[in-house]
């Protein structure tokens, strides 16, 4: 034996094989090591607390009622005057639009000349009638003949109160030919220039002016979650175009009809304090719902979503455990769970991805306040 290993040959070919059974060894070794190297993850404790549910929707700013007018022609007619440019303030009674109609004009002075025939034919109704009378009280004319007067002068009565009607529904039209700011507010859009030729018409409006310090929102909530939506309830504006967010509204309207071909319900927000936000404008709104008291809660964080099913990973003598649960209410921070852990269950917040149920894993550790500064480049 001893001389058949001093064969070189021979001698290689047990070095082969002794490296082969080192390397698969060392396999094994490897794959041990990675299985039992512990991942650190960050944990939380679930609790007990109190969490309200959110409703979330988009929205549309809006001036709120009686505060917008939208300037429209009373019939079809040409701008004369417009006083105002979009963007400018406006006060109470201020002109806006003035138009030229010829036709409402031309009506008024028709019925003032109707409104003058009739009363210069009551009055003659009114001198035939007194004459009737005293011929009648002398004994000279008929009763029939009073009668016929008296029956005359009530005609003409009720067409001077006919022409007096038409006078003024004429002056109407024509007084609407002049349009005055009905309030304080802003210019939001012009349409039309002086000259232009306009319809009576909402499909052509001239001006629309609005009152910024009476906004509101119309939000578009699903049809599903108007159930939670209730008058009163707070509700947060958490985005918009103009950069601003957290802004407090006040639920004005409660769901009532669904908005034609859309799953949503349209519902009215206020404003808390006024803001400078274009109408028109899409936010974001967050609306406050039902409110879960002493429930158990974990950081939104924890929460491992694999389709319809959600799952945290309990920590438990050094090892994550997946354990499915059932969530209920969840606001920005938080989800409630309603079963499946208890209070006091530490959870994975941070590092679950990917984990294996079972695995080893070790919570990282806080930063060492105490431990002293590391010196500076060419320190001691």
């Amino acid at each position: 034996m001893t001389d058949a290993l001093r064969s070189p040959g021979l001698r290689m070919v047990l070095c082969l094989c002794m490296a082969g059974a080192g390397a698969a060894c060392g396999a094994r070794s490897a794959e041990e090591v990675e299985t039992a190297t512990a991942v650190t993850v960050k944990t939380a404790s679930a609790e007990r607390g109190a969490i309200r549910g959110v409703v979330h929707a988009t929205g549309i700013v809006s001036p709120a009622p009686g505060a917008e007018l939208v300037v429209i022609a009373p019939e079809a007619a040409r701008i004369v005057e417009i006083t105002h440019a979009a963007g400018e303030r406006v006060k109470r009674g201020d002109l806006l639009v003035r138009f030229e109609i010829p036709a409402s004009a031309a009506e008024v002075q028709k019925q003032q000349a109707e409104v003058a025939r009739a009363e210069a034919g009551l009055e003659n109704a009114k001198t035939a009638q007194t004459r009737a009378r005293e011929l009648f009280d002398r004994g000279v004319a008929a009763r029939k003949e009073m009668e016929d007067a008296n029956r005359a002068v009530a005609d003409a009565q009720a067409a001077l109160a006919q022409g007096q009607a038409a006078l003024n529904a004429a002056q109407t039209v024509e007084r609407r030919a002049t349009v005055r700011a009905t309030f304080d507010g802003v210019v939001a859009k012009r349409a039309h220039n002086p000259g232009d030729l306009v319809e009576a018409a909402a499909s052509d409006p001239v001006l629309r002016v609005v009152d910024p310090d009476r906004l509101e929102i119309i939000a578009a909530v699903p049809l599903s979650e108007a159930p939670r939506v209730q008058v009163g309830a707070p509700a947060r504006m958490v985005s918009a175009p103009t950069g601003a967010s957290d802004v407090e509204l006040t639920v004005k309207s409660a769901p009532t009809a669904v908005e034609p071909a859309t799953a949503t319900v349209p519902v009215r927000l206020g404003f808390v304090r006024s803001i400078s936000i274009p109408v028109g404008a899409p936010v974001q709104i967050d609306i406050a719902a039902q409110e879960h008291r002493d429930v158990v809660i974990v950081p939104t964080p924890a929460i491992v979503r694999e389709g319809d099913e959600a799952a945290v990973f309990v920590v438990s003598d050094g090892k994550a455990h997946r354990v499915p649960v059932e969530i209920g209410l969840a606001d920005k921070a938080n989800v409630e769970i309603v079963s499946g852990i208890a209070a006091g269950d530490s959870v994975i917040v941070e590092g679950q991805a990917g984990l294996p149920d079972g695995a080893p894993v070790t919570t990282a550790a806080p930063p060492d306040q105490t431990a002293p500064p590391a010196p500076k480049d060419g320190g001691p």
